[in-house]
């Protein structure tokens, strides 16, 4: 395994580790670099030579990342680089041996490869904000692939809207014996209910679904994902990385209330054959046209068309019988529907085209709300 010689130092602190896991490690802790803030420091990679490791970190202030890698150190030191641009050149770096070298009078980073030298200029690491202690906070283990299939299948219906800080986020509650998550952007709500065996902590939070998103990323297969709570930060732990994210403040919207109690119709649609339709289909379903769907007896026809694009329309036998029933939607979010659920069949219940949606799969254990799109014509 190649090796590199990082320097990176208060003056003489010298570092060596192996290329591919420097470059592993900058990769999880990257995603925490603020692309959008004028504060300089936020741009950077917090890298600590600290007895036998290089501990490195990245904040945007509102979610943290950190992780370690395994070096020789022959005394302690920390500075801060540039983030994005040392991921980049160390992903670049040639097969031989490397040196980081911080010239603290310099207030630079001299990396050296062969004949090639590059300096980058770097932070005073005293500037760098503090990093919520996650060492002193009570964690629990939770079951990682059941955590991070709850997170797949509710988090798409967050919003992106951050005029409204609480709908960005993702509500989970942790109660005996299960999980709870919910997400709404106000037009779409899902709601997962996951079975988790062994002691949890009786805890609710908000979560920022983009934090779920990184610990999606690198919350490796096999690895076990721990969790705890201190004060207004969630801390979750998994391999050698450490997430840190703040909680959302607000109340997350009362979603039982907007759940209708009863349906008057429930279709049963073979889900695969919807979902590629509802694909196709959504095609032409441009400029916020809606995705139409008619029901009508043992047929469900789906449609879509926009001014000055084109159209599409494509049928498929369904078991409904009555007053042909048709109703708007838009296109991604019944699509991110559809794709939700698991299993053979996806069930689509509707009361009136002006009335929301809902899908759930063969268990009841999952159900995703939609809005209708009020259709002209």
């Amino acid at each position: 395994m190649m090796e590199i010689e990082a320097v990176v130092a208060q003056g003489t602190l010298k570092a060596v580790c192996s290329r591919d896991e420097l470059t592993r490690a900058l990769g999880i802790v990257s995603r925490g670099v603020s692309t959008r803030t004028t504060v300089q420091i936020l741009a950077g990679i917090l890298i600590e030579a600290d007895g036998g490791k290089l501990n490195l970190a990245a904040t945007d202030m509102e979610l943290s990342l950190r992780t370690s890698l395994e070096a020789q150190v022959e005394s302690d030191g920390s500075v801060v680089v540039p983030g994005r641009l040392l991921l980049e050149l160390a992903r670049l770096l040639p097969d031989a041996e490397v040196t980081l070298e911080h010239k603290l009078e310099e207030a630079v980073v001299e990396i050296r490869c062969g004949s090639a030298t590059y300096r980058l200029h770097t932070y005073n690491a005293e500037d760098f904000p503090r990093l919520p202690e996650a060492g002193a906070v009570e964690r629990n283990e939770i079951e990682r692939e059941s955590f991070l299939e709850t997170v797949a299948r509710v988090s798409r219906s967050a919003s992106r809207d951050e005029s409204r800080p609480v709908l960005t986020g993702v509500l989970m509650r942790f109660e005996p014996g299960k999980l709870v998550m919910a997400a709404t952007d106000s037009y779409r709500l899902s709601v997962k209910e996951t079975p988790l065996e062994g002691a949890v902590p009786e805890l609710e939070a908000i979560v920022p679904a983009r934090a779920l998103g990184e610990l999606t990323r690198i919350a490796q297969a096999g690895d076990a994902i721990e969790l705890g709570v201190h004060e207004n930060q969630v801390v979750f732990a998994t391999g050698d990385a450490l997430l840190t994210t703040r909680r959302i403040d607000g109340q997350f919207p009362n979603y039982n209330q907007l759940i209708p109690e009863t349906f008057d119709h429930e279709i049963a649609l073979p889900r695969d054959e919807l979902l590629e339709v509802v694909r196709r289909v959504a095609v032409m379903a441009q400029r916020n046209s809606p995705l139409r769907l008619r029901f009508a007896d043992g047929e469900l026809t789906v449609s879509a068309q926009t001014q000055d694009v084109g159209e599409a329309r494509e049928s498929l036998p369904v078991a409904f019988s009555g007053e042909p029933l048709e109703i708007g939607f838009n296109a991604e979010f019944l699509r991110d529907g559809v794709e939700s659920v698991v299993g053979e069949q996806a069930r689509l219940k509707l009361i009136s085209p002006l009335r929301p949606g809902l899908i759930q799969g063969e268990s009841d254990d999952f159900l995703y709300l939609i809005m209708p799109i009020r259709l002209a014509g």
